[in-house]
């Protein structure tokens, strides 16, 4: 049944909760942390194409190809940096199997049937109510701001229920955080989740003390891809917001640095909204947060 046209929609909602550039991908050896950078080993072939450096075919090996895409990098490497900032949602921390949990419930409530778990995770990446409204969307349409409120506060309950039972750090997190921490940058976390979710999850996964701040979807009046969260941590930090890098997984976070000024390094891992990582403009695609290392340096 289209649901789109029912004009008790608001009401059914209330009543319900409260009862990169473009170009074709270059494949690089397996092990080789960094699209466009040189691979550990032996020197390889090399050819300039634009801005990316790329492996020429010759010095690739066949039997171990992996598919890598060009990054538009702004900056000199390595880049001089004080600051790490790093995303939560698809970049830290795997999120998405209690977040998919909480959308289901919230539709569950509302009468509606669940949606399939590839479909909620394209919905990740510009916060709460952002999701809310796209969960909903097949079901009635574009929600009103009033039943959008009452739908948001829903989801939330449920996510309240749930938001720590599967969600775990991705591989490489915790090691790379230590060496970050090692290398002497400063740390922190900036997300769109909100900070009633983001500091409990940050605890509980043990990550809580590596970050000198943490910039929730909240904590300023604009989330990613707005600058002011990268602009209020520079101003926490006290530095310029070229001497900050921010890794995350998406366009949000790509958008975010480049407005403010700052270096982007994107994780292939991640949610990104569904959409393809080619054309995505950063400086650096990395497998995980200890390739950062290889492509950032210190300075006082």
């Amino acid at each position: 049944m289209n649901h789109s046209m029912n004009p008790n929609i608001d009401q059914h909602l209330s009543m319900a909760t409260t009862d990169r550039a473009q170009g074709d991908a270059v494949e690089t050896p397996a092990g080789s942390a960094v699209s466009g950078m040189l691979p550990e080993g032996p020197p390889a072939a090399l050819r300039l194409e634009g801005a990316a450096l790329t492996i020429a075919p010759e010095a690739t090996a066949p039997e171990v190809k992996k598919i890598r895409y060009r990054a538009k990098p702004k900056f000199s490497f390595p880049i001089p940096l004080k600051v790490v900032l790093i995303d939560l949602d698809g970049t830290l921390l795997d999120t998405v199997g209690d977040i998919i949990t909480a959308a289901n419930a919230m539709r569950g409530t509302l009468g509606f049937q669940r949606l399939e778990a590839g479909l909620v995770r394209n919905f990740v990446g510009k916060g709460i109510t952002n999701l809310v409204a796209k969960t909903l969307k097949d079901c009635v349409g574009e929600v009103g701001p009033t039943a959008l409120k009452v739908a948001v506060a829903n989801f939330e309950l449920q996510y309240e229920r749930c938001f720590d039972a599967t969600s775990k750090p991705y591989p490489g997190v915790v090691d790379g955080l230590n060496a970050l921490k090692d290398a002497g940058f400063r740390l922190g976390c900036v997300t769109n989740k909100a900070e009633k979710f983001t500091l409990p999850l940050l605890a509980k996964t043990g990550l809580r003390d590596y970050f000198e701040i943490v910039v929730s979807g909240d904590t300023v009046a604009e989330k990613k891809p707005h600058p002011m969260q990268l602009k209020h941590a520079a101003a926490f930090f006290g530095c310029k917001t070229n001497e900050m890098l921010l890794i995350g997984d998406s366009i949000n976070d790509a958008e975010a640095a480049r407005a403010a000024g700052s270096a982007v390094f994107i994780v292939p891992y991640g949610y990104n909204e569904g959409q393809e990582l080619r054309g995505l403009d950063c400086d650096a695609f990395i497998d995980d947060l200890p390739s950062a290392l290889k492509l950032v340096k210190l300075v006082m």
